[in-house]
């Protein structure tokens, strides 16, 4: 079940609210943890025993680790052991068998296995919370419901943010509900659902045309690659503010997971505003225990290297996403070693054009289906095996999403945000907000309806 679909919008979580809200307080975590588990299960039934198995087993060991310290660390190894190997399993196991018969001339069967939903997300949080257990960063949870809840959640079950426990600890145990946050909860909602349907979702649909047409003009490939950059971070991050708002209305404070990542001046800001609580989660749980850049630098470039190497294949099992974590580590490299001195120096609009250009041709290589295919979307930015600049087909192209494409570029900066934070008159804001939103939710909506074309990007992670 999407979040912008009619059946989440205007059944799933109205019904839920309601009962939410009338619930005493006592079973409130009761409430959420047995609708998170029907939001699962209305879109993954098979699969619902894995998740469950998952959060038992951690329990359970978390529960050991507390009372039988001694052999905590065996514990661990074991936790991490079964967690891993599950998404080794699921997302991985085919990919390896792929390789291995390419490689090694073996001809293994492939397994037949479909990929859980969101397993990417809830294992990386059943880890994180195994870990600050061993830290004793955060206190074992005693009460399996309580740590059930926290892993089900439905706002950020399927495709994050990834939310530890120990920044939720104490909301699980006491949160406040005010009708001040549920309506700030409801207003980044519907940004978020006017994010991916209007303007995620129009562009993804430029980016099917490019990718069936047989036009190869130069004007063409920039507008995919535009596009195709611009899809993907409002898909991710519209999500992001609808699992954000959707904390808010039933009393949580999710962090952040975007700030604007466009506006970075270096890959290294890049990865400090997009997908912050990923960028976080490797770098507590994979870089630091490695060594950091505290260490020599052949090490610290292992460690990058590692790291980048394990985000791109936390995105998917295939080779474009390893290439795609590579390309990033190694752009950080090059960045600390020899071009950070000189971003100091230059005007920082040259750095942002950098910054851009780098992070369009990744998501090439991030969307690309083989290294064929990105090779030849990269080259036709530059004219190479092209047949012309501009094309007819390239132009009505353009003019048909050109509005999309400017709203796209201006939404993924803070122009709006400054213009609103600027105007002294609060009275005119209170008026225009509440329509502005009803507009986006009622246009939104009717998109909804009147399309099939409606994915999540991020349901595959």
């Amino acid at each position: 079940m999407v979040f912008s679909s009619i059946t989440f919008l205007f059944y799933f979580l109205p019904i839920v609210l309601v009962i939410y809200y009338i619930a005493p307080k006592k079973y409130k975590n009761v409430v959420l943890l047995i609708v998170s588990f029907l939001f699962y299960f209305y879109g993954e039934p098979k699969y619902i025993y894995i998740m469950t198995l998952l959060i038992i087993c951690t329990y359970i060991l978390g529960i050991c680790m507390y009372r039988y310290k001694k052999y905590k660390t065996l514990f661990l190894i074991l936790s991490i052991v079964i967690n891993i190997g599950t998404l080794i399993y699921f997302k991985y196991a085919n990919f390896l068998i792929q390789n291995i018969n390419l490689w090694l001339y073996k001809k293994i069967d492939f397994i037949y296995v479909v990929l859980p939903i969101g397993i990417s997300f809830y294992v990386f949080q059943l880890i994180s919370y195994i870990i600050d257990v061993y830290k004793e960063d955060t206190k074992v949870q005693k009460n399996i419901l309580k740590l059930a809840t926290y892993i089900s959640l439905f706002p950020q079950l399927i495709a994050g943010p990834i939310v530890r426990y120990k920044d939720i600890e104490k909301q699980l145990e006491d949160r406040s509900h005010t009708f001040s946050k549920f309506s700030l909860g409801v207003r980044r909602f519907i940004i978020g659902l006017g994010k991916k349907v209007l303007i995620s979702n129009v562009l993804g649909e430029l980016c099917s045309k490019f990718l069936i047409s047989y036009d190869n003009s130069v004007l063409f490939y920039w507008l995919y690659a535009i596009a195709n950059m611009l899809q993907i971070y409002f898909d991710f991050s519209g999500y992001s503010d609808m699992a954000i708002g959707l904390g808010k209305m039933f009393g949580f404070e999710i962090f952040e997971n975007f700030n604007y990542p466009y506006i970075a001046s270096s890959i290294r800001e890049f990865w400090k505003r997009w997908h912050i609580s990923l960028s976080l989660w490797f770098r507590d749980y994979i870089y630091i225990p490695l060594g950091g850049n505290r260490v020599e630098t052949l090490k610290w470039i292992r460690n990058i290297l590692i790291v980048w190497i394990l985000t791109g294949l936390w995105h998917g099992a295939a080779w474009n996403f390893i290439i795609w974590g590579l390309y990033f580590g190694i752009l950080l490299i090059i960045e600390k070693v020899f071009l950070e001195k000189y971003f100091k120096k230059i005007p920082k609009i040259f750095s942002r054009i950098y910054t851009l250009i780098t992070v369009m041709i990744s998501f090439i290589i991030f969307s690309g289906e083989n290294i064929n295919v990105i090779m030849q979307n990269i080259g036709g930015l530059v004219g190479i095996n092209t047949n012309s600049i501009v094309s007819l087909e390239s132009i009505y192209y353009l003019k048909s999403y050109f509005i999309v494409i400017v709203l796209g570029i201006i939404g993924a900066t803070p122009i709006l945000k400054n213009i609103i934070t600027k105007v002294n008159n609060q009275k005119l804001i209170n008026i225009l907000e509440p329509i502005c939103l009803l507009c986006i939710l009622v246009i939104s909506t009717s998109y909804i309806v009147d399309s099939s074309f409606n994915p999540f990007l991020y349901f595959r992670f």
